[in-house]
């Protein structure tokens, strides 16, 4: 059975900027999941998993291990072959795009 981008995003709230208390859906840092059939996966279909997202500022020390967590909780999840994740800049990311309720986090409200 197929994942769903809902079930990537539940997985996803699991990780967080090890300098923000709010995880990285919240934070508004994933920009787009792409899913992918894997044509070799048998006799169990699978899928290859891509995305793509930002961080708050470039030159983020905590880039690489914040990579790190998003492909180690896809990979997971049940279904999922390979992920890829591309970390980009444009559109570059601003609080606007932090949820409500990481706004009620960070005090923003």
């Amino acid at each position: 059975m197929a994942i769903t981008q809902d079930e990537v995003l539940n997985a996803l709230k699991q990780c967080y900027d090890p300098e923000i208390p709010v995880n990285i859906v919240d934070l508004g840092l994933i920009y787009e999941i792409r899913f992918d059939p894997a044509a070799d996966s048998t006799p169990e279909p699978k899928q290859d998993v891509a995305v793509d997202m930002t961080l708050t500022a470039q030159g983020c020390p905590e880039h690489v291990n914040i990579s790190a967590q998003v492909k180690a909780r896809i990979e997971q999840l049940p279904g999922v072959r390979n992920v890829t994740v591309n970390v980009i800049w444009t559109p570059p990311w601003t609080p606007e795009r932090l949820s409500p309720d990481a706004r009620k986090q960070l005090g923003i409200e």
